[in-house]
């Protein structure tokens, strides 16, 4: 799962690896999350639990295509705010389920790192955007003005 994942562990090794587009990473993401989902134990805990994570978890890959459309260094601030946002949520829900006892270590530490690295670009893909670099990408679909 960490090749689907998560890169830490083999950069802390020293081997490279191909760049991955945040997209895909974002939706690899979401798509780990619907599976985690799908396979917790039936209860009312784990309902409520995951029915939040996989809200949470969808969105970041939802959210970040959205900001990949914005029309405005403003739009586009705003949806990587939520993109942040809802990966930081999803860590903390998979930590609680893991604590819960709801799933094992190993099915939720490589989606908690993956979750916590995608926090970590999030914001500094917010640094760059408001220090006024590169332009945001944009929308194909403009605002008149």
């Amino acid at each position: 799962m960490n090749a689907e994942v998560g890169t830490r562990n083999a950069e802390q090794r020293g081997e490279t690896l191909p760049p991955r587009d945040l997209r895909e990473r974002t939706k690899v993401f979401a798509l780990a999350i619907v599976r985690l989902v799908d396979a917790l134990p039936r209860g009312r805990a784990a309902d409520v639990i995951g029915r939040q994570l996989l809200r949470a978890g969808t969105s970041v890959a939802a959210n970040y295509r959205s900001a990949r459309r914005a029309r405005s260094r403003k739009e586009f601030l705003a949806k990587m705010g939520i993109v942040e946002e809802e990966s930081d949520e999803s860590s903390f829900w998979l930590e609680l389920l893991f604590e819960a006892g709801l799933v094992t270590s190993g099915r939720v530490s490589e989606l908690r790192d993956e979750a916590e690295q995608l926090v970590a670009i999030t914001i500094a893909s917010i640094h760059t955007a408001r220090e006024g670099g590169r332009s945001v990408p944009r929308s194909a679909f403009r605002v008149p003005r």
